[in-house]
């Protein structure tokens, strides 16, 4: 009887166990326009320097709009670019092309965060399983700006390193 009361538990246990682990979906938390939202004139001002950047720069490729964006002494955190205005421009000139820049950021946005000088974006962003190459799972991609002067100045991300040719 205490085997057998044992195994019940165990069993209860591993079921239990599997649905804590069950990843909820990423999902915007809000459309786009009421993210970029704020009661603050200066934070919403910010967002939408941001916000501008991405949906022109970023997902538009109109490079030429680098300077309207960035400070000219741009800081930049991910391991596979360099600092600098011109070196952010060089860097997306290697596989950017100009697109028709549409009203709303194309990637699914889940939110856009104001702090002081800070914007966050973060995205939805879709991979595949390690455990079955058959399936997706979702997660969370962020991206963290800071503005100076009316400009971007500063960037950080979760990008890990990667081999470039």
């Amino acid at each position: 009887m205490k085997y057998l009361f044992l195994a019940i538990l165990t069993v209860i246990f591993i079921v239990s166990s599997t649905r804590a682990l069950a990843q909820l979906p990423v999902k915007p938390l809000a459309p786009q326009d009421k993210l970029l939202k704020s009661d603050n004139q200066t934070l919403e001002r910010n967002k939408k320097l941001v916000y501008d950047m991405w949906r022109e720069f970023l997902e538009g490729g109109h490079l030429e709009v680098a300077e309207k964006y960035f400070d000219e002494n741009y800081m930049q955190h991910n391991p596979n670019a360099a600092t600098g205005r011109k070196a952010v421009v060089d860097f997306f000139s290697k596989f950017s092309k100009p697109q028709p820049i549409v009203d709303t950021i194309k990637s699914s946005v889940v939110a856009i965060i104001a702090e002081g000088d800070l914007v966050m974006l973060s995205f939805v962003r879709e991979m595949p399983d390690p455990a079955d190459k058959s399936k997706k799972y979702t997660t969370t991609w962020f991206d963290l700006f800071r503005i100076e002067n009316g400009k971007i100045a500063e960037h950080w991300d979760c990008a890990e390193k990667m081999k470039m040719n």
